[in-house]
């Protein structure tokens, strides 16, 4: 085909041919626009596919630690020894471990995990409260070892024992004064068994205890009765049945006063 100019006025006519090459180049150009709109598209719908699977798995990991948090207690603490009775919060079990006066009035609990940092925390201050008290009060201490400390079950399995052969306050501010040494230690029982030996128990006595049933069923008892009580942290404390939350020595010696003044 003959190719020429066009002159209208002082308008300039393409050929034909050339407007039909610059549509088909306009047509191309098209089509690799919208095959890149597309591919984006379809990068955009497999990341958020992806983000969605992202987070439905993440809610089935924490649906499932939830669920398998009830069936541990349940299990643990159902499956316990079913002559070991609930205890109460304003009353003195014959197995609880006691300081003062067993038939006081005035009756402070405290649910403990000997290797909660808290609970070292507070025990100078319940020593103080133990030691200007006396007789006045019974002060009353259960086992509440948290899952989360790997060695508090057996810290408390220890404590137990030395009480089986008369020692148990002995060890019990041995094992919170030497919090530190034990309470990441791969030998926890051999360290336990150290300070057995410095308060001159048995020995060989004390490390057939460890293991004792009866002892795991006082330690199960003992978290059962916190747990029915509402207990989900340690330290926590009942004077009288009612839980308190003292933040220092002179909140919880006022707290004592009033009750022996209000009883």
């Amino acid at each position: 085909m003959e190719r020429r100019l066009l002159v209208c006025g002082s308008s300039t006519i393409i050929c034909p041919c050339r407007k039909f090459r610059r549509g088909l180049l306009y047509l191309n150009m098209s089509k690799e626009q919208y095959e890149l709109k597309q591919s984006e598209k379809e990068e955009k719908r497999k990341k958020e596919a992806w983000s969605r699977m992202i987070e439905r798995l993440v809610f089935g990991a924490i649906i499932f630690l939830v669920i398998a948090g009830f069936v541990f207690l349940a299990i643990k603490y159902k499956g316990s020894s079913p002559e070991q009775p609930v205890l109460g919060m304003n009353a003195v079990s014959a197995s609880d471990w006691t300081k003062g006066d067993k038939n006081a009035k005035i009756i402070l609990i405290e649910y403990s995990d000997f290797q909660c940092p808290a609970c070292v925390a507070y025990e100078p201050t319940v020593k103080q409260i133990t030691d200007e008290f006396k007789d006045r009060i019974v002060f009353v201490y259960r086992h509440f070892p948290l899952s989360q400390h790997k060695n508090a079950e057996s810290a408390a399995m220890a404590s137990e024992a030395a009480g089986r052969q008369g020692k148990f306050w002995e060890i019990h501010d041995l094992i919170f004064e030497n919090q530190k040494e034990w309470s990441e230690a791969l030998n926890a029982e051999d360290i336990f068994a150290g300070y057995a030996q410095k308060i001159g128990l048995d020995i060989n006595r004390f490390k057939d205890d460890l293991n004792l049933k009866e002892s795991k069923d006082k330690i199960s008892g003992d978290s059962r009765s916190g747990l029915e009580a509402g207990v989900n942290a340690t330290p926590t404390f009942f004077l009288n049945g009612r839980k308190i939350s003292p933040r220092s020595y002179e909140e919880f010696k006022n707290a004592i006063s009033q009750a022996i003044n209000n009883p």
